[in-house]
């Protein structure tokens, strides 16, 4: 079995789980392919097995490779979910950052995440993303995203006006420093923090949230996941920022912009005991009474 391994950066207090975690890999006899830029930086600090093999990017994770497992926070796991693309490849991410809403997976539980991985006891959670139409190239054509897409006014700019339309329906006019398009799973991200509603994964829908609107009666809005939504965009600035995720470009105003539900889904792994429900309790605290 081959697993590939993506992580960021390695730091001074990680390097003792990550080497129990090479050497479980080796245990349970998984052969790693790490990302090349993550390869280097650890090569002569961490015991790795010989003839360890490395990928640069997406064209290099062939059929062979079952997992790739990312070893960081929320944002390492979005970045693989750039590089498996509609693969039929799972994730696991195993959290070393801070939140971990995604990377639900304590750095406590590496022996327990790779033995799950060996025997095949692990639960797969199928996420639905949201796919970028645009009237120009962006985004080097990985045009997709598992949280969100979002619109945003560029730097110290005035708030722009965004004329939505759904399946070509007017729906309203935001007069916003930005709105969110968020999936199930991007709920609990971006769209959570500007007061949106937390929806469950299997929830086929989205969630349109405006980054402080100037209209205080205008609220998230829940819409199916079968709808087309587009945009057109005034501002008194000459461009915009687009975002898919973590990643962001500056376009002009006058770009077409569309999402819709992306056509694959992305697969990621969790322990058999982590569930959304206990996520949402654990991560966010929900239920606890700190006088108790």
């Amino acid at each position: 079995m081959k697993a590939a391994i993506y992580s960021r950066i390695l730091e001074e207090n990680q390097r003792e789980d990550v080497q129990l975690f090479f050497d479980e890999l080796g245990k349970q006899k998984i052969e790693p392919v790490i990302f090349s830029q993550f390869f280097e930086q650890i090569r002569n600090d961490i015991d790795l097995p010989p003839g360890t093999k490395t990928f640069s990017d997406s064209d290099d994770l062939t059929y062979e490779i079952e997992f790739i497992i990312s070893l960081g926070g929320d944002g390492t796991l979005l970045d693989t979910v750039t590089l498996v693309r509609d693969k039929a490849i799972s994730i696991m991410g195993i959290n070393f950052g801070r939140l971990g809403f995604l990377a639900s997976i304590g750095r406590e539980e590496v022996k327990a995440a790779v033995k799950a991985i060996a025997q095949r006891t692990y639960v797969v959670d199928k996420r639905t993303m949201i796919h970028l139409d645009a009237s120009i190239p962006l985004f080097n054509n990985v045009t997709y995203a598992l949280n969100e897409f979002s619109i945003h006014k560029q730097d110290v700019a005035s708030m722009i006006k965004i004329h939505t339309y759904l399946n070509g329906e007017f729906l309203n006019t935001y007069w916003a420093d930005g709105l969110i398009v968020a999936t199930p799973t991007g709920s609990t991200a971006y769209s959570l923090s500007c007061n949106g509603p937390v929806v469950f994964p299997d929830s086929g829908s989205f969630v349109m949230t405006p980054v402080a609107p100037h209209n205080l009666n205008v609220r998230p809005i829940i819409v199916p996941d079968s709808n087309i939504i587009s945009f057109e965009i005034e501002s008194r600035s000459g461009n915009i920022i687009c975002a898919l995720d973590s990643r962001r470009e500056i376009v002009s105003k006058q770009v077409q912009l569309a999402v819709k539900k992306e056509s694959f889904c992305i697969s990621l792994v969790r322990l058999s005991e982590n569930n959304f429900l206990q996520t949402l309790r654990n991560k966010l605290t929900w239920g606890l009474d700190k006088r108790n």
